[in-house]
């Protein structure tokens, strides 16, 4: 019994290492360099400390960070703070702008509510009711909905922000993370509780596919190359797995730090980003092509920087932290990991959001 228990763990582990060492050896094979980067601004956003996603937003260069009851806005270029959006007691947690409607939204999550604002003043102009547990928030470019992942309760609330109304809901029925549009009608949604990826079709509001990612532990963060069709799911096992949008087949599996809770994509300079808050890195790998991924570099941040949201343009990073320890974060970690809420570990008043730009 404990042969057959032993055998396919140590398959698994083979096949990783194995990885390890093919990615190294193309990178080495093809001379590919190292990306760098650099911290050239930090922005003191203080007290709530506790935050969830960072959103860059290209048309305005604004930058979203959800912390505490509130989001506060910043200027991706001058970092200057240019307000802030209050009134969610319940916690903030995800962030979509629909510029056609002149509406944010974000979450308060012990409410189950979706809250819109007014992208002008900044001020709430409603709230929709989701589900409690209310959490990771995107906008589908194809419909111009805005869908609200409701985490713990596997639904996906449907928003049409031109009526600013709900327009359906979507059952999954497992417990969810970050979500991903594509250009194509379909939203690719991290399954949590069961190793999955499911894809949702933005006309029927329907799950239309559910993928396994059996190499995955507890997928959080969540990113899309539209041009290849590849999703970048990034997992609490210290790994990234790529997959094909199309088919659900896993592409490849590559080594990331520990604590990620983000990943992003920078279409640009074709590079793929995993953000690990517990080692306080940033994992980056360069897309050769659909089916070929090399490393690119691992880049100290700060300990607790582990969401993330990158500007396609200029190539900034943006990542928020607050200041810590290792001791801390690990005894946190622990803590909720044994279904208890441990003090907080970080310094009141210390969250910042950190520009990292490519090159020196």
């Amino acid at each position: 019994m404990l042969r057959r228990y032993l055998l396919p763990v140590l398959a698994t582990a083979v096949a990783f290492a194995m990885t390890r060492l093919a990615v190294a050896q193309s990178a080495a094979g093809r001379g590919e360099s190292a990306v760098e980067y650099h911290l050239a601004r930090s922005v003191l956003l203080g007290a709530p400390d506790r935050w969830d996603y960072v959103l860059f937003d290209p048309p305005s260069h604004r930058v979203y960070v959800a912390h505490g009851d509130r989001l506060t806005v910043v200027d991706g270029r001058s970092g200057r703070v240019i307000g802030e959006v209050k009134g969610m007691p319940g916690g903030t947690h995800g962030i979509a702008i629909a510029h056609a409607a002149g509406l944010g939204y974000t979450d308060d999550g012990r409410a189950g509510e979706a809250v819109a604002f007014s992208l002008k003043t900044l001020k709430v102009v409603k709230r929709l009711r989701a589900a409690p547990g209310s959490d990771a928030v995107t906008l589908d470019p194809t419909s111009g909905h805005v869908l609200v992942v409701d985490g713990d309760a596997g639904l996906l609330t449907v928003i049409d922000p031109v009526r600013d109304r709900v327009a359906a809901t979507v059952h999954v029925g497992s417990g969810l993370e970050y979500p991903v549009a594509g250009a194509n009608g379909k939203l690719y949604v991290n399954g949590v509780e069961k190793r999955e990826i499911f894809r949702i079709d933005t006309a029927t509001n329907r799950v239309d596919a559910a993928w396994p990612i059996r190499q995955c532990e507890a997928p959080h963060g969540l990113a899309i190359d539209v041009s290849t069709h590849r999703l970048f799911s990034s997992c609490e096992n210290e790994r990234l797995v790529v997959v094909n949008a199309d088919t659900g087949a896993t592409v490849a599996t590559l080594p990331i730090g520990r604590g990620t809770d983000a990943a992003a994509f920078d279409p640009t300079r074709r590079l793929i980003f995993s953000s690990n808050g517990m080692d306080g890195t940033l994992s980056i790998f360069r897309e050769v092509d659909a089916n070929s991924f090399v490393p690119a570099g691992t880049i100290k941040t700060a300990l607790s920087a582990r969401t993330m949201s990158v500007d396609p343009v200029s190539g900034r990073l943006f990542l928020a932290a607050a200041d810590t320890t290792a001791e801390a974060m690990a005894a946190f970690r622990a803590a909720r990991q044994a279904g208890r809420r441990g003090p907080s570990p970080f310094r009141s008043g210390s969250l910042e959001l950190l520009f990292f730009d490519p090159g020196r």
